[in-house]
């Protein structure tokens, strides 16, 4: 009887099962998904979804305290943790080199008022889940509607610190942002107060000293809306100053008789 020799290259079954292997490993990276790959998923290029997206994953937290208008404390798999509020600034309410800048308290008591009226969560974006103090940044909400949509909507917020790739929400924040705008309130009823790099005190004082000045120069209607502003009256050359108020023509107006 004559026995055929085994073909070369199946010497070794060690070799066999090589071979075996390398195909199925070809097979395999070839069939992932598309999807799986992340060529073609938002989140995973950094891309904006549509602004009418809902929020995903949202996180039940307790609030333990808020902070300001832009930074809460929150109780987070079982520890306290300050949580800063993704893709919005709002005025400092005591900061170490800028002070309290307007509007601060008032985000701040707002963003209070709004966090004590439901159910609180948090939603992580795809990008790093805290900052270089420690902070977690997140989305923060109460019975699913956005805390920070809420503040841009009302100008007591601006767009900010936008980092790529947690621009989840940024398109429905920047619409938020553009309806307080074109009203004209809160952040946006001083000009130049809200800028690209945060907020301009300087701005804002300029403004403050600007009403100051028409409140004083009227124009009044009468002698007691002029002595409510100034008790003595006002000399001629004052922006207060009308005839009309200088009944004795005598160069001072409402003067106290």
């Amino acid at each position: 009887m004559v026995r055929r020799k085994p073909c070369g290259k199946w010497k070794s079954p060690a070799g066999a099962i090589a071979v075996l292997l390398l195909i199925a490993i070809i097979y395999f990276l070839t069939e992932i998904p598309e999807e799986e790959s992340g060529r073609d998923s938002p989140t995973k290029t950094g891309e904006q979804i549509p602004a009418d997206a809902p929020a995903e994953g949202l996180v039940p937290v307790e609030l333990v305290r808020t902070i300001d208008g832009d930074t809460i404390k929150i109780r987070y798999e079982g520890k306290e943790q300050n949580v800063r509020y993704l893709l919005i600034d709002t005025p400092e309410t005591n900061h170490p080199q800028l002070g309290k800048q307007p509007f601060g308290e008032r985000a701040k008591d707002r963003n209070r008022e709004l966090l004590a009226n439901g159910e609180v969560a948090i939603e992580f974006d795809i990008g790093q889940r805290t900052d270089k103090y420690g902070r977690l940044l997140a989305y923060v909400y109460v019975d699913g509607e956005s805390i920070q949509e809420k503040l841009l909507e009302e100008g007591l917020a601006r767009v900010g610190y936008v980092y790529p790739p947690s621009i989840r929400h940024l398109e429905r924040f920047e619409q938020a942002e553009n309806r307080a705008k074109d009203k004209g309130i809160g952040i946006w009823s001083i000009e130049d107060y809200a800028t690209d790099r945060g907020f301009d005190a300087g701005k804002a004082e300029q403004a403050g000293k600007n009403r100051e000045e028409a409140d004083q120069a009227g124009p009044f209607a009468n002698c007691k809306e002029l002595r409510a502003v100034h008790p003595d009256g006002v000399k001629r050359g004052h922006p207060a100053y009308s005839e009309r108020l200088d009944g004795d023509r005598d160069g001072m107006a409402c003067e106290a008789s």
